[in-house]
């Protein structure tokens, strides 16, 4: 599995208002979830309002831990490494299932329902994201039908139901850039 860092180049401002390289190293936030068949990952940035401020030179907004959905009205950039699928994910449960989404604070995305469900790992989140693969391929699990992402290729997931699936032997990198959105009326559940 390529588990290389992940490097992060922030810009600012300096006193007289010229553009300075203000942070440039690996990112600070890196965490493994649902145990040794889980993905990892690296937290990159996020914002907590649109539009986005932009002043000098503070930093990224605070944040404890891994937190799947992007800040209210904000926005969220990671990367995950998804290893191969584990086969114990034939056996996970639905409350083994919820217990890996709350490591990320969102047990209520989890929407599997056990051997009728069509991944372990399916979901849904009120947001649009942005995942673009890196490295490697995985299947986009929605709940007609499934298409495999490869290297260069971007998804637009909008709120769906979905689970993805790494059915090759090697890892997958993909990164995400997640929107806070909202449900319209007919979507709400």
């Amino acid at each position: 599995m390529n588990n290389a860092p992940i490097r992060r180049v922030v810009t600012g401002h300096d006193a007289s208002g010229r553009a300075i390289i203000q942070e440039d190293g690996t990112v600070p936030r890196i965490q493994k979830i649902g145990g040794d068949t889980g993905p990892m990952f690296y937290e990159v940035w996020n914002t907590r309002a649109t539009p986005a401020p932009i002043d000098p030179a503070s930093g990224e907004p605070p944040e404890e831990g891994i937190i799947l959905a992007p800040p209210k009205n904000g926005t969220r950039i990671r990367v995950l490494d998804i290893p191969p699928d584990d086969p114990s994910f034939a056996e996970m449960t639905p409350e083994e299932a919820r217990a890996h989404f709350a490591e990320i604070g969102a047990a209520d995305a989890s929407s599997f329902e056990g051997k009728e469900s069509r991944h372990a790992h399916m979901h849904r989140t009120e947001t649009v994201d942005y995942g673009i693969v890196i490295e490697g391929e995985l299947v986009l699990i929605m709940d007609e039908g499934e298409t495999t992402v490869r290297a260069g290729d971007i998804v637009v997931q909008r709120g769906t139901n979905h689970g993805w699936a790494n059915r090759t032997d090697r890892n997958c990198r993909i990164a995400f850039i997640l929107i806070d959105g909202e449900f319209s009326e007919e979507l709400k559940g």
